[in-house]
């Protein structure tokens, strides 16, 4: 092997390296905010850091700039992001009234974040490319990120005991193997129908109009579309009621 290709091997993918730095900078930031008490800030970098990370990968699959280190930093840049200043921001924001119950359940949603990234990385050959497994990190902070934005526009006090709740419930939704739909397969690079632009367009219009409320909607149905579709994949896998009487009588009936 040549000189030129080791030194080739050993560098990095400039582009998507500087998406991911940047979603590492806002997820950072928004870190410094919660903890200074600037709640509706904080979510807003969540929100520009779950933008970062939504188009490093698909810069890296439209310039085929896909690498291990991309992967592996790409990794670790979201345990801060969308593991570590979520978890901050929803105690500091909500929690902090429950002294150590509130912590804990902060630190549950840390902890599997790191789980559901470490899983994500190992199963990253064979994962269904329709579908996560589990409730993805960067879903799980946009809950909690446009929650806060709901909450300050309003108005409204966030209620301890069902955010003690909700963390919980993204905390095992994130370790799960209920199926999210991934969109990884859609390939911008061929072409489309019409419809499809103006859908997107009228999701900017709907977002718009009142941002700190549809975006929080949004992430909302996301949340709840996976547990949804489980419950309709068990439901189609379950034996039916009326057939489950004639199993039992072949069975018990005499050779």
């Amino acid at each position: 092997m040549s000189k030129a290709a080791s030194v080739r091997e050993r560098g990095i993918y400039v582009l998507p390296s500087m998406f991911t730095t940047g979603g590492l900078f806002a997820g950072f930031y928004a870190l410094i905010a919660a903890v200074q008490g600037r709640f509706e800030l904080a979510a807003w970098a969540l929100i520009v850091a779950a933008v970062f990370d939504m188009l490093d990968g698909r810069v890296a699959r439209l310039l085929h700039a896909e690498s291990e280190f991309g992967a592996q930093y790409d990794s670790l840049c979201d345990m801060l992001s969308f593991g570590i200043a979520p978890a901050v921001l929803v105690y500091l924001w909500a929690l902090v009234p429950l002294h150590k119950p509130g912590w804990l359940a902060a630190f549950l949603v840390a902890a599997c974040a790191a789980l559901r990234l470490a899983r994500f990385n190992v199963q990253l050959d064979v994962q269904d490319k329709r579908f996560f497994s589990g409730l993805p990190t960067p879903a799980a902070a946009m809950l909690i990120a446009t929650a806060v934005l709901f909450h300050e526009d309003h108005g409204v006090q966030p209620l301890p005991w069902l955010w003690f709740a909700i963390a919980v419930a993204l905390a095992g939704l994130m370790v799960s193997r209920v199926p999210f739909f991934a969109g990884k397969d859609v390939d911008l690079k061929r072409k489309r129908p019409a419809v499809l632009l103006l859908a997107m367009l009228a999701l900017i219009v709907f977002v718009m109009a009142d941002p700190h409320t549809h975006l929080f909607v949004l992430a909302l149905a996301y949340c709840l579309h996976g547990p949804l579709l489980a419950l309709r994949q068990w439901r189609r896998g379950k034996p039916r009621e009326e057939d489950q009487p004639e199993a039992d009588e072949e069975a018990a009936a005499p050779d």
